[in-house]
């Protein structure tokens, strides 16, 4: 792509994502206000909440660094804005990805909670700093079951590292989740998913009755915006990663494939508020537990069953 080509799309996915994210925020609110026999806000409420924190002012405290404080939100949204740009392009064609582009994305999703531990330390608040904390934990729970669980994909797909090369392989031999260790590794990337979108039951970063806010506490203005677009746009990106890797990404033969890839995007956002919804937040201490001693273990067995299967050519396995 030219220079030209690569603004347009940068500037179309980031804002479209940006929509997406906030229309999924509105979903989830509206259910969460339904399971709670609530009325729930209106369908532009999240675009409302984000126009009126642009329009207040940024309160900073005496503490605080405001380097970081106020860079961290800005960093954290223009990476996510990177990495939907990269997915959605190599799922409308697979074939333009560079070289490694995975690798690329899953570590720029990482970026958000590592900018999230950076503007909550450099706030100089002590609820931030133990929001800060469990968030830190969080993520080095987390990232190795779902670097495993994509591992099964990349196995199973030929070892290519590219999202288009993923997306073509499983047009030709099928969705890596309809075998057993597909299954496995799309279950464990579903549940870290849940962690890294920091929603119940493993929001221990924010726990609003704990440490009110906990890493968002001190950020108010635009400042808290950018946190809130950011959120969203995780929302957003993490089901498309999901049904990129695991389950086919878009196929574009005919018009039931774009029903087909809108129906299991919905369905794993669907998953993502129900979890939310229907279950108590764990602890810092019960989280590492689940991730290091429950699916990081499962993660293994189930590289193990990708890689007798591709050795023996086992499909189904």
């Amino acid at each position: 792509m030219n220079p030209s080509e690569i603004v347009i799309w940068f500037i179309g996915a980031g804002l479209g994502t940006l929509l997406l994210g906030l229309l999924l925020k509105w979903v989830d609110r509206k259910v969460t206000a339904r399971v709670q026999w609530r009325v729930g806000p209106p369908w532009y409420q999240p675009m409302v909440d984000i126009i009126k924190l642009m329009g207040k002012e940024t309160l900073m405290p005496v503490t605080a660094r405001g380097t970081g404080f106020l860079l961290a939100p800005v960093i954290a949204l223009a990476t996510m804005a990177v990495a939907a740009t990269i997915l959605w392009r190599s799922l409308w064609d697979p074939s333009s990805p560079f070289l490694g582009d995975l690798i690329v994305v899953i570590y720029l999703l990482a970026i958000p909670a590592l900018m999230t531990m950076l503007g909550a330390s450099a706030s100089g608040s002590p609820h931030a700093s133990v929001g800060a904390s469990r968030e830190m934990k969080l993520l080095l729970s987390y990232e190795l079951p779902m670097f495993l669980a994509i591992l099964v994909a990349v196995a199973r797909s030929g070892w290519t590292f590219q999202l288009g090369g993923l997306v073509t392989a499983q047009a030709q031999t099928g969705p890596v989740v309809f075998s057993i260790s597909g299954a496995l590794a799309m279950l464990i990337a579903i549940i870290c998913m849940q962690a890294k979108l920091g929603l119940v039951p493993f929001d221990v970063a924010e726990a609003e009755c704990e440490i009110m806010s906990g890493v968002y506490v001190e950020y108010s203005g635009p400042a808290l915006a950018n946190w809130l677009m950011t959120r969203a746009m995780m929302l957003a990106v993490m089901p498309l990663l999901l049904v990129e890797v695991f389950w086919g990404g878009l196929y574009r033969q005919a018009w039931w494939g774009f029903l087909s890839f809108l129906g299991r995007y919905v369905l794993l956002v669907v998953l993502v508020v129900l979890i939310r919804n229907t279950n108590p937040r764990l602890r810092i201490d019960q989280t590492m537990k689940v991730f290091w001693f429950g699916l990081t273990p499962v993660a293994i067995v189930a590289l193990v069953l990708a890689l007798i299967g591709q050795a023996e050519g086992i499909a189904w396995l």
